[in-house]
């Protein structure tokens, strides 16, 4: 069982990297959510060290030290350095910095009505862009229309392990060591900022506790780091404290949406417009545009909706900066669309059930908003809802339901080297793991191909010198990529096999040595149709029932799927019942520590009733997507039961009731 060396204390994290003469690294951060910096003495700061860390050269990009000024609480202002981890902490309270206090703002809603909290701006939008075909009132059929306003507030992923890395430069080389989901995009992110030539930089993967999202993201302490062992040419470590992850590492969500609907009396909706508010915090992250991207693209769902128009602001705020959270826009796309769709429903008097069959597609579609749907999804909404016997159930039972589409980020696909040797067969992939199982479909898929024992199969840590490409490990994609492209490098070590011998044969295979890498492309993002239906008893926070009709593919590991499902669906009750990010309006971070962010336990844990379906998918491994379905569906099918109880319409998230936030922190 692959998971006994944790158990038995093997795992091999960051933290546990030793080096000679390793220096470790503390940050100095600002106390201020917006301030001007008069002057600064002591520590690495931006007198020396004038670097920016995203891919996309955006004019509002932040900078790895602060220039100038600091615009949220956290932010990196000048580094330390000792021998001592502790001695370098209490180095930091040696900095010298005259602030000058500025005004601060710590919401969408503030942003707008603000004055620019940033010089040269005329007000606080960063960005604004439109999405789909703008049309009128007279260009479409309509008999009503319904509108308001859904609010998500910012969520942090709480990895069991913070962030970490060390930085080892020796004999010209900088060898990073880093817990990512993507050791590709750390390399290019670190050459980038550093302006290092490809050949002078490497990173490798450890083992990662938990990610989220979060560690697909290049982070400003990487980039000191790395600087800092170039220029002491000695280690350099740097461990994230849980107060530092709160403060600085960036969060996801964060998403205001004005909607408006138009339809028919009979329920079918005609068209939908509206603005999305995107709180990007104090600078441009590279997160926002997917970020974005996928809540304005995908917000129509699965349903049949021809006139579509939307417009996307960016706005800025005293904060730290947007990230990915399990899903990274696709829950907010779903919540807004499902929220307003019981919304009409409930104006038509319509059963929640009807008004979906009435606008699901029975053939495949491309919404105006660009979501390529590759399958009808009225068939799949009619197959559930007869699965879970929902006309009856309903009469029993509080329930709301969600119907969603999974856009599973499989492009532009992911590599693979399998290295047969000494007996043993060593599996390299191109994404990061992250504690999401890849190890058990790997047993299991190479064992089938190769017909071997299990456990002579490892899949080892990735690097960029045994790979020389790679993406990572996000956005629902690993159950397609990762075991696509492992079937298809199986394949080429078996056709060397017989190549070498006139037959494939597993003896054969493992008295050998065999080593093939393999890049396999996909050039789309695929999708699957999925399908939640939640009831509670908001007397009792443990009463929750979810019950959940996804689609797979083909199931390659049953527990391994449950086990995602039963976590990811504690995590979307957590972030409709209690979890979030909470300033105060002058921008101060109200959840300083991890029992104030709402982070609800395994002892929460909802019953549970799934039914997996095997729609075989058209890649090798004929799987699909599941990591991020249960964040998407049960949000919005939730908030549905808890409003049919509690006579409020909910449209923020979490839910603004005390009484259910404190239920939940019993």
């Amino acid at each position: 069982m692959y998971l006994n060396r944790f158990v038995n204390g093997q795992g091999k994290y960051i933290d546990d990297i030793k080096m000679d003469n390793m220096l470790y690294m503390a940050i100095a951060r600002s106390p201020y959510a917006h301030a001007r910096i008069k002057n600064i003495k002591g520590g690495l700061n931006s007198s020396e060290l004038k670097a920016y860390y995203t891919l996309d050269d955006h004019a509002m990009r932040e900078p790895v030290l602060a220039i100038d000024e600091v615009n949220y609480v956290g932010q990196c202002v000048a580094a330390f350095f000792s021998e001592n981890r502790y001695e370098a902490e209490d180095l930091v309270n040696t900095l010298e910095v005259d602030y000058e206090p500025l005004d601060a703002v710590a919401s969408i809603d503030e942003a707008l009505k603000h004055p620019p909290v940033r010089h040269g701006m005329k007000d606080n939008i960063m960005e604004t862009e439109e999405i789909g075909k703008k049309f009128s009132e007279k260009d479409i059929d309509f008999d009503l229309k319904v509108s308001d306003s859904i609010f998500m507030d910012r969520v942090l992923a709480n990895p069991m392990e913070t962030r970490g890395i060390v930085a080892d430069y020796r004999d010209g080389v900088l060898n990073v060591y880093i817990s990512s989901q993507s050791v590709h995009r750390m390399k290019a992110g670190i050459m980038k900022a550093l302006n290092l030539p490809e050949d002078k930089v490497n990173v490798y993967h450890v083992d990662t506790g938990g990610a989220f999202g979060l560690k697909a993201l290049l982070f400003p302490e990487y980039i000191i780091a790395c600087y800092a062992s170039m220029k002491y040419k000695r280690p350099v470590k740097w461990i994230e404290t849980r107060t530092e992850h709160l403060q600085s590492a960036h969060a996801g969500r964060g998403i205001m949406a004005d909607i408006t609907l138009y339809a028919k009396k009979d329920g079918r909706i005609t068209g939908l417009d509206g603005t999305v508010y995107l709180d990007s915090g104090a600078y441009y992250a590279d997160a926002d545009k997917v970020d974005m991207g996928n809540v304005v693209h995908e917000v129509t769902g699965p349903y049949f909706i021809e006139n579509a128009h939307l417009t996307a602001k960016y706005v800025l705020t005293n904060k730290s900066l947007n990230g990915y959270y399990r899903g990274a826009g696709k829950p907010e796309a779903s919540i807004i669309m499902e929220r307003m769709i019981d919304l009409l429903a409930d104006r038509l008097n319509m059963d929640i059930a009807d008004i979906r069959l009435k606008n699901a597609t029975e053939k495949p579609f491309k919404s105006p908003l660009g979501l390529d749907m590759n399958y009808p999804t009225k068939p799949f909404l009619e197959a559930a809802l007869k699965h879970f016997d929902y006309y009856n159930l309903s009469k029993k039972e509080k329930l709301g339901i969600s119907l969603f589409i999974l856009d599973e980020d499989t492009a532009p696909g992911e590599s693979c080297r399998i290295h047969v040797k000494d007996g043993r067969v060593h599996v390299y992939f191109g994404g990061d793991v992250s504690g999401q199982g890849h190890e058990l479909f790997t047993q299991e898929i190479l064992s089938n191909e190769f017909g071997i024992d299990k456990n002579l199969i490892s899949l080892e840590y990735d690097d960029t010198v045994t790979l020389k490409d790679g993406t990572g490990t996000w956005g629902s994609r690993s159950g397609i990529t990762h075991t696509s492209v492992l079937m298809k490098t199986a394949e080429i070590i078996k056709n060397d096999v017989i190549k070498k011998f006139g037959k494939y044969d597993s003896k054969l295979l493992l008295e050998n040595e065999f080593n093939e890498y393999y890049y396999y492309k996909i050039d789309y993002n695929a999708n699957s149709v999925n399908f939640n239906m939640v009831s509670c008893d908001i007397n009792d926070i443990n009463s929750i029932k979810v019950y959940a009709y996804y689609d797979l593919g083909k199931v390659i590991n049953r527990k391994n799927v449950l086990g995602s499902i039963h976590g990811g669906s504690l995590q979307a009750i957590s972030e409709t019942l209690c979890e979030t990010m909470r300033y105060s309006d002058d921008g101060q971070l109200i959840t300083n520590n991890i029992a104030d962010a709402g982070l609800l336990t395994a002892d929460r844990i909802p019953e549970f009733n799934i039914e997996l379906v095997e729609n075989p998918s058209e890649f090798p491994s004929k799987a699909k997507g599941i990591g991020e379905s249960p964040m998407i569906g049960i949000p919005s099918a939730l908030a549905r039961s808890i409003e049919l109880q509690t006579k409020k319409r909910v449209t923020k998230f979490p839910i603004d009731d005390l009484k259910l936030f404190n239920k939940c922190m019993d």
